[in-house]
């Protein structure tokens, strides 16, 4: 087996010189000495001075029984003896003693020890060279049991300079070596660098470690440090409380939201502060046209009388004087007019008659003079016949409305607001509360929301502005017939007699022709069905003059139907 010894000739285990005889390599016969090859269960003994001790008082050897190695058994080529030199005498030893008892036993498979040897070495198996291959002898470091022993010294008698070995090419260092695992101990498997000089190669890397250790140590507390500074100066120091909070938006709003909504018809929405000689009030209008007109109630800029002054402020803050262009207290609708004011925002219209109940709507107005109140809730109903006004007790002031009820928020100062739909279009102009304590009534008085508001729609609303701003007044559709408002059964009733002798049916008017007549009580408008006079004429005036209507009526028990054009009046 090739171990990584040198490749050059190597002389066999037997061939160490000793003092007092001859050292020869390699035998060229069996001599008496060694004999032939010995049997199974014989040893083999070689003759050896143990000059480590004291020299042997005579040229008697000292036999040390070896166990049979299979170095025997390959016999390498036989050498030349070299030629005999002349005995040096050997000094006379004193008696030395023996180094171990001797074994009583005779214990296999040393026997017993000679007295003047010490106790043999274990035999260790060695590699087997292949044949041909020369062997080093005993002075290259090993003796024939792989132990490493110490060579003879050059000036001890008998030494004799082992032959000079052939010159090898130096193998070329490996990283992997071939092990043997009963060779002498020599160089690891692989090659762990150059060695370290002193402990210099460990103290540098601990400098190094610890120069690491410093620098990490130096940055992880450069950023704490670091932190801390600027969290006291975020927050004004470790003790001062400092509550998280969400940062800005942009603000963006969908457009059917309640805030877009808002956003989108604020612009077009003013406040009107009105005073009289006797009386004030605060109200809410909208922008109609880039011409400065604005619509509201009649009962908002009522107070102002003939001589009164009416301030409108603008969502952004800016006022301006106004004048009311026309009036009318049967539809409670009334329009101002400012003059000298720029870059007007006019609110668009909607038709009421597609409001569905349910749909979400916006009111927007001024309650109680807090100017651009948002509130927001659905239609609740449509075609709620409603009346309010009435303070003069003549019935001029009256207002009849086929209103939408919703449920958003309206208190005084609501009056005259749009109410808007998702596009932020009007379907409707905010007129009356059904106050807990005092039933229906206008937003004049102080009674608060209870979730009953009602609008006047916006397709008579345009009508009516219209011709107040055309002609300065309304007109209303008529039938031509007087009711009898003290009847409490179900329907109008037609007057029986009229007052201070006038006719109850208008000669040559619309009921005239139809073949209305005086006691007749009129049950139906177009199929849907009416159950008193004040609910006939807000039936009535949903519709503009000129317009065709179905009338149901009941005459001596028996049901009629008649059809009939609308008449016009002016409004007051």
């Amino acid at each position: 087996m090739e171990d990584g010894k040198s490749t050059g000739p190597k002389a066999t285990w037997w061939s160490r010189p000793a003092p007092g005889r001859t050292t020869r390599t390699a035998p060229d016969e069996p001599s008496p000495a060694e004999g032939t090859a010995p049997t199974a269960g014989t040893t083999d003994a070689t003759v050896v001075a143990d000059t480590r001790n004291a020299p042997v008082a005579d040229a008697t050897e000292a036999r040390v029984h070896l166990a049979d190695t299979p170095a025997r058994a390959a016999t390498p080529e036989p050498v030349p003896p070299p030629a005999p030199e002349p005995m040096a005498p050997v000094p006379a030893a004193r008696p030395v003693a023996p180094l171990h008892q001797p074994d009583e036993y005779s214990t296999p498979p040393y026997g017993g020890p000679g007295p003047w040897a010490p106790a043999p070495p274990v035999q260790r198996p060695v590699p087997t060279p292949a044949h041909g291959t020369p062997v080093p002898g005993q002075h290259a470091g090993t003796n024939g049991a792989g132990l490493p022993t110490a060579p003879a010294h050059p000036t001890a008698p008998g030494f004799t300079p082992p032959p000079p070995l052939p010159q090898q090419p130096q193998a070329q260092p490996t990283q992997w070596l071939p092990y043997d695992p009963w060779g002498a101990p020599r160089q690891p498997l692989t090659n762990p660098g150059p060695p370290l000089g002193a402990d210099g190669g460990r103290k540098k890397n601990r400098r190094g470690s610890l120069l690491i250790g410093a620098v990490l140590l130096a940055l992880v507390a450069g950023g704490i440090g670091g932190g801390i500074g600027a969290y006291i100066e975020r927050n004004g120091g470790l003790t001062r409380v400092e509550l998280p909070q969400t940062g800005r938006n942009s603000g963006g709003r969908a457009p059917d939201s309640v805030a877009g909504i808002a956003a989108s018809a604020l612009p077009s929405v003013v406040t009107l502060h009105v005073s009289g000689t006797t009386e004030s009030g605060t109200g809410t209008g909208f922008v109609l046209d880039n011409s400065g007109h604005i619509l509201t109630n009649n009962h908002v800029v009522a107070p102002a009388g003939s001589g009164g002054e009416i301030t409108v402020t603008f969502s952004g803050g800016e006022t301006a004087r106004a004048e009311v262009v026309g009036k009318d207290s049967g539809y409670d609708l009334a329009v101002v007019k400012v003059t000298g004011v720029s870059g007007l925002k006019p609110l668009p219209l909607g038709n009421s008659d597609n409001v569905q109940v349910g749909d979400p709507v916006v009111a927007i107005g001024a309650p109680f003079d807090l100017s651009n109140t948002v509130t927001s809730g659905i239609i609740s109903a449509k075609d709620r016949p409603i009346t309010a006004g009435g303070e003069k007790g003549d019935g001029s002031d009256v207002s009849y409305v086929d209103a939408l009820q919703t449920d958003a928020p309206i208190n005084p100062g609501n009056s005259g607001g749009p109410l808007v739909d998702t596009d932020a279009h009007v379907i409707g102009i905010n007129s009356a509360i059904r106050a807990a304590d005092s039933g229906s009534s206008t937003e004049g008085g102080q009674s608060g929301s209870i979730g009953l508001g009602f609008a006047i729609p916006i397709n008579q609303g345009k009508r009516v502005a219209e011709e107040l701003i055309n002609t300065g007044k309304a007109t209303h559709p008529v039938i031509g017939v007087t009711l009898d408002m003290k009847y409490t059964g179900d329907g109008a009733k037609v007057d029986e007699k009229g007052a201070a002798g006038k006719p109850v049916v208008t000669p040559g008017g619309p009921g005239a022709k139809a073949g209305i007549k005086p006691g007749d009580v009129i049950t139906e408008v177009d199929g849907r069905r009416v159950h008193s006079g004040e609910e006939l004429i807000v039936k009535i005036r949903a519709h503009r003059p000129g317009d065709r209507l179905d009338l149901g009526l009941t005459r001596g028990g028996k049901d009629l139907s008649i059809s009939l054009t609308l008449g016009s009046a002016s409004g007051t």
